[in-house]
This record gives C-alpha cells, structure tokens and sequence, in this order.
C-alpha cells in the first residue's frame, strides 16, 4: 500500500490496481482566510477509482473540485445521513454508508466506516481501507471520543493512522465561543494512535489555516508532537504530497 499526503487533511491510497482518495479539496474558503499552503487541482494526482468523504465540512469535501477532475460518475462514499446532500451537489455515483458497515471495493480492498465525533455537532465518520493484510485509519477532523479503544479491539492493530492535529478553537457568528478545540490536539493525537496500536501516526489537519478569530489553530504543533510521541509512537510528518509506503 502506498500513501500520498495531500493538501490539509486529504490522502491518496494506492492498493494495487485500485486508488482511493479521502477528504480532497482544492481549495479553503476565504471565510476561513483562504490557504496558507499550496492547493493543487485533483487532477495533479492522477487516476482516481473512488473519494471517500468523512464529513460535508467545505474543508473536507470540495464537489467542485471532484467534478472537474473526475465528472460526475465518478464514486463517492459519505455517510449515510449525508448521502443526499452529496448528490445535490451534482455528484451522481453516491454511495452512504452506515457506520460499522463495510463495502468491498475491488477483490482484497475494503472500507469500513467507523464513528467519529465532529466538534460542532455534525454528521462525521471516519475511514479504515485494508488491502493485502495493510490497513489504514483516517479520522476525519474528529474530537477525542471513547471509542479508540473498540477499534483497537475490533480492527486493530494498524499500519498507519491519519489524525488531526491542530486543535482549533472557533469563533463562528451566530454560535456562542466554547474555548474549546474542535479537533484533537497533538498530545490528543498521540494518544489516540497509540490506544490503536498504530504502527504510526501521521498528522493530518494542519498548517494550511489560522485566520484569527474565526480559525485558531492551537501553536507549536510540530514540537508538542515530537515530545509527546517520544517512547509511544512512531512519528510520521508527511509533507503534501510526499509518498510513503507502508
């Protein structure tokens, strides 16, 4: 199996003859300040067999941008209570997809959607792709919730997990500020991949936006997880788009 980062919290997979994408954009909106790091059109990475979406967010899922690489028959998995939305959006091959519930793609590739918790209350799942004995989680932009350790007993252990770690705080209008970050911290991170028993944790949901006071994403990302790793889990920093195989 091999990875490749994408911009902000999207992959690559290849697995054998079949390629998976999860969470590609093309853009961030200016709302949030738009991009502090390159984007690049979906085309750039080439042939795309199906987009696996963890949640509607406009920082996760980009239909726009899916179309104009792919056309509109182009499959995509998102979560069940999301499915409709996802076709409104002009994407005609939609699949939802219920939580536990898995779906073989090609011979020897299969997703399996698990629960994630969104940080503003919204529909969100996370993704595990397993291929030729490899397996892979990538949580979205999920909080930190109790059930790392039922997908350490029920699918663990795993090669590779894909965690935010910029726990940003929010300051939308019309919602009343909580202080709170809605996503993992790094220390968060750690944790949750070694709880998964992860043969390593590679960051995700980073770098690309701080647009104070909208978005504030949390300081120091880099140093807090390289202390907080040290003796628990193996650190990966993948830059976009670097490839790795696992």
């Amino acid at each position: 199996m091999i990875i490749q980062r994408l911009p902000w919290a999207g992959i690559r997979i290849f697995a054998g003859e079949t390629t998976v994408l999860i969470d590609p954009i093309t853009r961030i909106l200016d709302k949030f300040g738009g991009s502090r790091e390159p984007m690049y059109p979906l085309a750039h990475f080439g042939k795309v067999d199906a987009v696996l979406i963890t949640h509607l967010h406009t920082d996760h899922f980009d239909p726009e941008g899916i179309l104009a690489a792919y056309g509109s028959q182009i499959p995509v998995y998102v979560p069940a209570e999301s499915a409709d939305a996802a076709r409104a959006a002009g994407l005609e091959m939609v699949t939802g997809v219920e939580v536990y519930s898995s779906i073989e793609l090609a011979p020897d590739v299969t997703i399996t959607a698990v629960p994630s918790v969104d940080g503003i209350g919204d529909v969100q799942i996370g993704w595990i792709v397993e291929w030729a004995g490899r397996k892979v989680i990538h949580c979205g932009d999920t909080l930190w919730h109790g059930y790392w350790w039922k997908f350490a007993q029920t699918y663990g252990p795993f090669d590779a997990a894909f965690l935010p770690v910029n726990g940003a705080v929010l300051e939308l209008p019309g919602m009343l500020p909580s202080s709170q970050p809605i996503c993992l911290t790094p220390e968060q991170a750690v944790s949750a991949a070694a709880i998964l028993e992860a043969g390593m944790l590679v960051p995700i949901h980073y770098g690309a936006i701080h647009y104070p006071p909208v978005y504030n994403e949390t300081p120091d990302i880099v140093k807090r997880l390289e202390a907080a790793a040290k003796g628990k889990v193996k650190l990966a920093m993948m830059k976009v788009t670097e490839t790795m195989a696992i």
